[in-house]
């Protein structure tokens, strides 16, 4: 099934549980159709998970990464890794988190990290949160006999060409990361080393593993899950002593608020702390970071790419940060081009018609964000143009818009949201910024082990996120519109 095909046949309906969205082998996202489905699949129950054919690359391993594991190690728990530096950082990891024994073994190019069965939670831990993956393109090169291509180095310029263009910075600026998680561990890195065994402070309720990352691999992060309280809550600990850097993503998800940068960043710049801004749900068409940011952590998995079927990040060097040169130069000396020349082509072609897409998207979501916002079902929408609109208004570019992303409560929330969610005629599974919509009860499927940490965050376990593609909205409209009760 191509993209466009699933504008008009969205996987929606029971009986397309597990299927790969979209058709491909490098999908990366599958078919969650009912609130059941995602209880089961975060319960591991086998009658689910036997029917996934794919699932978000780190969480769910792909079949051909497995199968290269299994290759490499047929008798011990393995996963394999693009170099062998990633594999020792993975081992020392795995080590310090469980104590288990750990083995690297190198064939090919990959690098396998074996353990035993005390050390299996902390190596998929680090797949997961780390990000330095093998993506499904590298795997079934691997698996083929096959090496990069000759234009790999030459496709990667040119994705480094596109994305400098994006964010207004020197291609020197731009470092390609095979996911987005690996542009966030690499901030965390350099951060870390500029300022040993200081802690971190994420600003906002962010994405799951964002916190996870800091809480796992730095010396201690602060969560100021409250925007409005924000400032002063930071302007605390930078008062109580140094911080190595403060995270945030401009909006947040899933409730789409930003922190305002207009009384965060003087205080950052008065004590020398960068700031890692995450522009993921925005970005960089809609978005300028660039007197605020002092590294942009993004992915190309999501709007860049718009596929759905390929995994990438970048680390972006913003020029006019204070703390760019020294920065840089800790992101250069760790730097391997990771990204796979297969993947960074993908991304390429997806790059090319981003802008255009970005604009249809902008008109799409808020659309769809403004029709939600009236109906007597529902009883908040959130979305970066109502939720503290100011904030995200001191950097939006010009002809920028408040993006795709719109996560909403129904009203009686406890008896209606599992209804809605499975009679909604779109795509449903985990991921964004995919051309066609994508929906999935965020809170479930990122929190589903801490809902009660979560909502007292005041992130309700109700909440279903739409991510709208470019579907005509009249037809889109009326398949979102029939899931939701005529009143409250």
């Amino acid at each position: 099934m191509t993209d466009h095909a699933l504008f008009h046949s969205p996987l929606w309906q029971a009986g397309s549980l597990g299927e790969s969205i979209p058709d491909s082998p490098h999908a990366i996202s599958m078919a969650l159709p009912r609130w059941d489905d995602v209880v089961g699949y975060e319960e591991k129950a086998p009658a689910t998970l036997s029917r996934l054919k794919t699932g978000y690359p780190r969480f769910v391993i792909h079949p051909l990464v497995r199968e290269i594991a299994r290759r490499l190690s047929p008798e011990r728990p393995c996963l394999p890794f693009p170099s062998r530096s990633v594999a020792a950082d993975a081992a020392s990891f795995v080590q310090a988190q469980s104590g288990a024994a750990t083995t690297i073994v190198a064939d090919g190019g990959l690098f396998g990290l074996q353990t035993d069965a005390g050390g299996v939670a902390a190596l998929q831990a680090y797949w997961q949160h780390a990000g330095w993956i093998v993506s499904s393109r590298q795997a079934a090169a691997w698996l083929a006999g096959r090496g990069e291509s000759p234009e790999a180095g030459e496709v990667r310029q040119a994705l480094r060409r596109q994305l400098a263009g994006f964010y207004d910075c020197a291609e020197a600026d731009v470092f390609l990361m095979p996911s987005g998680m690996a542009a966030q561990a690499a901030a965390l890195r350099a951060v870390l080393e500029r300022r040993p065994g200081r802690a971190t402070v994420q600003l906002g309720f962010p994405y799951v593993d964002t916190l996870k990352l800091q809480q796992r691999f730095g010396r201690q992060a602060h969560l100021l899950h409250d925007l409005e309280s924000a400032p002063a809550d930071l302007r605390r600990l930078l008062e109580a002593g140094e911080l190595a850097a403060c995270f945030g993503e401009i909006p947040g998800n899933p409730l789409l608020g930003s922190v305002d940068l207009r009384e965060i960043t003087p205080q950052l710049r008065q004590h020398g702390v960068p700031f890692v801004a995450d522009d993921v749900v925005a970005t960089p068409f809609n978005i300028d970071l660039r007197d605020h940011a002092d590294l942009i952590a993004t992915s190309l998995t999501k709007f860049v790419a718009g596929s759905g079927a390929v995994m990438g990040g970048a680390l972006i060097c913003p020029p006019g940060s204070p703390h760019h040169a020294g920065l840089r130069a800790i992101i250069r000396r760790h730097h391997e081009e990771l990204l796979w020349g297969a993947d960074a082509a993908a991304i390429e072609l997806g790059a090319r018609g981003f802008p255009e897409r970005m604009q249809q998207h902008n008109a799409n979501g808020l659309a769809i964000a403004e029709r939600l916002r009236t109906h007597p079902a529902i009883e908040r929408v959130h979305y970066p143009k109502w939720e503290s609109g100011e904030a995200y208004e001191v950097v939006r570019r010009p002809q920028g818009g408040w993006g795709a992303l719109i996560t909403f409560l129904p009203r009686d929330a406890a008896r209606t949201s599992a209804d809605i969610y499975d009679r909604l005629e779109v795509c449903k599974g985990p991921s964004l910024g995919t051309v066609f919509t994508l929906a999935c009860p965020f809170t479930l499927l990122a929190h589903f082990h801490e809902l009660e940490w979560a909502e007292s965050c005041g992130v309700s376990r109700r909440l279903i996120r739409l991510s709208i593609g470019l579907e005509p909205v009249d037809e889109l409209w009326p398949r979102i519109e029939r899931a939701l009760p005529a009143s409250a």
